[in-house]
């Protein structure tokens, strides 16, 4: 019997057809989020109905990445084994300067409420991992 255990890959967001066009976009480094081609209301994540209008017309936008951090979480404890050497695991939700709301690995340094970031996107093989970094 061993006594390392292996660790199992990380699991990966599904690739589903609603959610396609923003991962193929991610691994490209755009950011693209779904825009309701009723009323033009932006929203992410990709979801079937505008929350505005419930229209299922959708069309793809693409963002700046800038906006303010509005809050964080610090994970001191691994929801998977995969992600155990990654501790402490900083999230920031962000609120971006078009008018949606983002969730993303923090790759700075201090967080402050309020501060100025840009999303950038760390590609992973074929997978691309959304991260927000200070803006000097």
């Amino acid at each position: 019997m061993s006594d390392t255990m292996e660790i199992p890959a990380k699991p990966l967001p599904p690739d589903t057809a609603l959610s396609r066009p923003y991962w193929e976009a991610a691994r490209r480094g755009r950011f693209m989020v779904q825009g309701c081609a009723s009323c033009g209301k932006l929203r992410h994540y990709p979801r079937l109905l505008c929350d505005a209008c419930h229209s299922t017309e959708v069309n793809w936008t693409e963002l700046s990445g800038r906006g303010r951090i509005h809050s964080w979480t610090t994970t001191h404890h691994a929801f998977h084994p995969a992600f155990r050497d990654e501790l402490p695991l900083v999230l920031v939700t962000v609120d971006l300067d078009e008018g949606v709301r983002a969730l993303g690995r923090w790759r700075g340094g201090e967080l402050t409420l309020g501060a100025a970031v840009q999303a950038h996107f760390a590609l992973q093989g074929a997978h691309a991992d959304l991260e927000f970094w200070p803006v000097a």
